[in-house]
């Protein structure tokens, strides 16, 4: 059956990592980057924990901003050992080629994305899937697309090992590479919702291996009810994102159109971000009176782009910064500026709907700061308690769908 054949369904997202220029830091570990060549004769197994299931699925790799194109020699999928997320090794038997135009490899150009031929691999809900690919010639450049804040482990070997079962003695690294998004063929017509924002969507302070952002979390609340239970949830954090400008990758504005309205199957987006535009700029009450300005101008213009394309937007408020070292100033500029926003997403009208994470953390005795119970410790970041309230805050009947 191809994908065309069918009179009822469509491709949905399952999966997807917001693609970043990798950061020198970041890049693989010795002995696999050297000299502007990365993963030069190498295999690069990674685990994905995808939110519906399906009978048939297709992956997508990006070079968006690789300095030269990315020739795949060969990939795999297979069912990580025992189910989960960030092991070497997988059930025996399970390893299945994936192609591209039925070839075994595919260069992807400086820029670009493939997706490659479907492939009938049973995955159920919530369950973790292992990509692995071999570079026999490795990519070219200094210059790699990846996403650091994976919070998974990936695992590097030397030579060609796609169809092993395990990869002893492999270097591992907390980052995804090159793997950008997983789709599943849905039936009955499931929907999407990308999650857009910053380290609190991307999860920095979640457990590693965990899979307990608050995305995450929110999935499973989505599962277990009928008339969620099709709709996926597609992540697309990244840490240290603003939504006017450029910081770590591309602003909010920048990347819509890659990031959510390229996505297949998107029915719904959630807004969570801002605080890094408020924070980066000057703490002065003209400065942050106009960040605040801004801010709600650039929401309105995502409403507008997502609505053309038949994307409701549901606006989170904004969480606290009380008390964080670089982002709170003595003066409260900031949390005035904070303030604003979130009054303007509460009452602006321009949302769908309204999602209040402010409320949902904050300490109610002291409205400037996180609870204790939800703060990582730098009064920015949450605890996977705190990440499980951001899930438990938002209806499900805003995603609800007839069955």
């Amino acid at each position: 059956m191809s994908s065309s054949a069918s009179p009822v369904g469509r491709w949905v997202h399952t999966w997807v990592s917001a693609p970043q220029l990798t950061e020198p830091d970041n890049l693989p570990p010795a002995p696999f980057t050297r000299g502007g060549l990365v993963l030069a004769d190498a295999t690069l197994r990674q685990t994905a924990r995808v939110t519906i299931g399906g009978d048939r699925l297709r992956l997508r790799f990006s070079n968006a901003f690789g300095g030269a194109v990315l020739p795949l020699t060969a990939v795999t999928v297979a069912r990580p050992a025992d189910g989960r997320a960030g092991v070497a090794a997988v059930e025996p038997g399970s390893v299945r080629p994936v192609t591209f135009r039925g070839r075994a490899g595919v260069v992807v150009p400086v820029g670009a994305q493939v997706v490659s031929d479907p492939l009938d691999f049973p995955i159920g809900p919530e369950a973790n899937l292992t990509v692995t690919v071999h570079l026999a010639d490795g990519q070219a450049s200094g210059l790699v697309t990846s996403h650091p804040g994976s919070r998974t482990t990936s695992h590097i070997a030397a030579g060609d090992r796609v169809a092993a079962d395990d990869l002893p003695g492999a270097t591992t690294t907390d980052h995804w590479y090159f793997l950008s998004g997983i789709e599943v063929w849905s039936e009955r017509g499931g929907a999407a919702v990308v999650t857009l924002g910053d380290s609190l969507t991307d999860g920095r302070g979640s457990t590693t291996n965990g899979n307990d952002r608050w995305p995450d979390r929110l999935s499973a609340r989505l599962r277990a009810h009928a008339t969620t239970s099709d709709v996926a949830v597609l992540n697309q954090g990244t840490g240290g994102n603003r939504v006017l400008g450029d910081g770590i990758g591309p602003s909010a504005l920048a990347r819509l159109d890659r990031d959510v309205l390229a996505q297949t199957g998107v029915a719904w987006l959630v807004l969570f971000e801002g605080i890094n535009d408020i924070a980066t700029a000057d703490a002065t009450a003209v400065t942050q009176k106009q960040v605040a300005d801004d801010l709600c101008a650039a929401y309105e213009q995502i409403v507008v782009r997502a609505h053309a394309h038949g994307i409701e937007v549901y606006g989170a408020t904004l969480a606290p910064l009380g008390g964080n070292e670089a982002y709170d100033d003595p003066d409260g500029h900031r949390e005035a500026a904070r303030q604003a926003v979130n009054e303007w997403i509460r009452g602006g009208g321009a949302f769908d709907a309204v999602l209040d994470f402010d409320a949902a953390v904050r300490d109610p005795d002291d409205p400037r700061r996180l609870l204790a119970a939800y703060d990582e410790g730098d009064h920015l970041h949450l605890t996977p308690a705190g990440y499980q309230a951001l899930a438990d805050a938002v209806p499900l009947h805003l995603f609800e769908r007839s069955i």
